[in-house]
């Protein structure tokens, strides 16, 4: 599954592990993705995305038929 949020649209960071003797070696910062399925009455179904923390967050906040509206608009096939 790739880490990318449906509704926010994070990616991985990536940066270096640094070890005590200062050696440094690739690494990636995961966002904390989730799938996660809502029902969305004006579709007459349920939905499953996949989200961020950041983005179940948003969803919670605007709800789940603006975050569906959007991304309809921008034309993420749900």
């Amino acid at each position: 599954m790739a880490a990318v949020c449906q509704v926010t649209g994070a990616v991985p960071g990536f940066g270096h592990n640094i070890s005590h003797s200062h050696r440094r070696t690739k690494r990636r910062f995961d966002p904390n993705i989730q799938k996660k399925t809502y029902f969305v009455p004006s579709l007459g179904r349920k939905v499953t995305l996949t989200l961020s923390a950041k983005g179940i967050k948003v969803i919670d906040a605007r709800g789940i038929e603006a975050v569906v509206a959007d991304l309809q608009k921008r034309g993420v096939k749900i």
